[in-house]
């Protein structure tokens, strides 16, 4: 099974606003996704998710996700989301994770995957996956939604990543009170 097949057999998306085939063997995804499901009220009618990645920018080949990013409200919901997808992710997976209650970045390994995570306190995930890869808006302008998971997820496996080497246990350790600044009109 195929981690968007899982996803939607599952129904885990929220909000997706991509999610297809980038190339005759990748597929993109692009939206949130659920950790623990709201509350049903109904047969039809759920409450928004308790806790979601958001903002996922997804790149998977076959059974395995090549490459993974999101913001995280907090570093406490990892374990469970790696609980939910964990099966997806192998050692060759690079994996972003913005994470709003960190003080610090780090790079830890879990079930042996590595993850690096960052602190997220104003950006998008979008712009610091940009910004991790060394691309502008402007290199992406005319592209199609395919074409811009493409060639992000192409600048981001060739980007070497600066590592600040942590345990699971450190990078909890980190957690702190942050919450994420709205931004918007005053």
């Amino acid at each position: 099974m195929t981690p968007i097949e899982y996803i939607k057999e599952n129904n885990l998306e929220w909000q997706p606003s991509f999610s297809g085939s980038i190339t005759s063997t990748l597929h993109g995804y692009r939206g949130a996704l659920i950790i623990e499901e709201g509350k049903r009220l109904s047969e039809t009618r759920v409450m928004p998710p308790k806790s979601q990645a958001r903002q996922v920018v997804m790149v998977s080949e076959n059974e395995k996700i090549k490459f993974f990013s999101c913001e995280l409200e907090t570093f406490g919901y990892f374990k469970e989301f790696f609980t939910k997808y964990g099966e997806f992710f192998d050692k060759d997976s690079v994996n972003l994770l913005y994470v709003i209650d960190l003080d610090a970045d780090g790079t830890f390994e879990y079930e042996g995957v590595k993850f690096s995570a960052f602190v997220l306190d104003e950006s998008s995930v979008w712009n610091e996956v940009l910004d991790f890869a060394s691309l502008e808006k402007s290199d992406l302008k005319k592209l199609s939604s395919e074409e811009k998971i493409e060639k992000v997820y192409d600048e981001v496996i060739s980007t070497p990543q600066e590592e600040i080497s942590k345990t699971y246990d450190e990078m909890v350790a980190l957690m702190g009170n942050t919450k994420k600044a709205l931004m918007g009109a005053v």
